[in-house]
């Protein structure tokens, strides 16, 4: 695999965020039944696009084909708040989609949010590379079958947020992120735990991800999403409104 950034990626562009929530629904259940030799591993993304993706998965058609039994869910960040919060991603993942399919428990891997929080980012590590099957990336041999990411308008994605250490980090695959612009204190994979995947998705849709997007696309270095690299491709999934279009 030849590796992609966010300036070679591929650009898809479709009507809405229900467009990309359904075209990525299919994408996902095809790549789940193609994978042999191993299990399934894809780390999942928070916000309204991703909700409506595992509302699809969820429902009766996708529910009976998608290969559960070999999945194996993580999360790309997490805020450091307890499962009853709102805020809290799995929360939002369970009640959408992984409370009603019949995944086994032991393939869902909440991020933990209790304790310290540098502890609990070295306890989901363990946790990746007990899966992994090593302690240290391999080149050619990817942690990630996909990585769903999102945009935020700060250029910040999954929970890599400008002006924090986190992204200085080039040994750790899970670190924590205390932002300077939005709250809570934060888990999230780092830059190199999110190379080592086959495929990066992001999912971005609304005017509000115009801006950002485009500094991106560009390679704009202020911007953290800007260094999200991948051994395998990325794709970008757009709606019209967050291409300008």
């Amino acid at each position: 695999m030849g590796g992609h950034d966010v300036k070679t990626g591929e650009m898809i562009v479709l009507a809405d965020g229900e467009a990309i929530a359904r075209y990525v629904a299919e994408w996902l259940t095809e790549q789940a039944l193609a994978k042999t030799g191993g299990p399934f591993v894809v780390a999942l993304s928070g916000g309204s696009t991703p909700k409506r993706l595992y509302e699809i998965l969820a429902s009766p058609d996708y529910a009976a084909r998608f290969p559960w039994d070999r999945t194996q869910f993580f999360f790309g960040d997490e805020r450091f708040v307890p499962e009853s919060d709102p805020a809290n991603n799995y929360t939002m993942t369970r009640q959408a989609l992984l409370s009603h399919v019949a995944v086994p428990e032991a393939n869902v891997h909440p991020m933990p949010t209790q304790g310290d929080p540098t502890a609990a980012a070295a306890r989901y590590q363990a946790e990746l590379q007990a899966v992994y099957g090593a302690d240290t990336l391999q080149a050619g041999r990817p942690l990630f079958d996909v990585v769903l990411l999102g945009l935020g308008d700060n250029g910040h994605t999954a929970s890599l947020f400008p002006r924090t250490p986190v992204l200085n980090e080039r040994t750790l695959w899970v670190s924590t992120c205390v932002p300077d612009d939005a709250p809570h204190t934060r888990l999230t994979l780092t830059y190199p735990a999110i190379h080592s995947s086959r495929h990066v998705v992001f999912m971005l849709a609304g005017a509000g991800k115009k801006e950002a997007f485009t500094k991106v696309r560009a390679g704009d270095p202020g911007e953290p999403a800007s260094h999200i690299t991948t051994e395998g491709e990325l794709v970008w999934l757009l709606d019209k409104a967050a291409t300008g279009g």
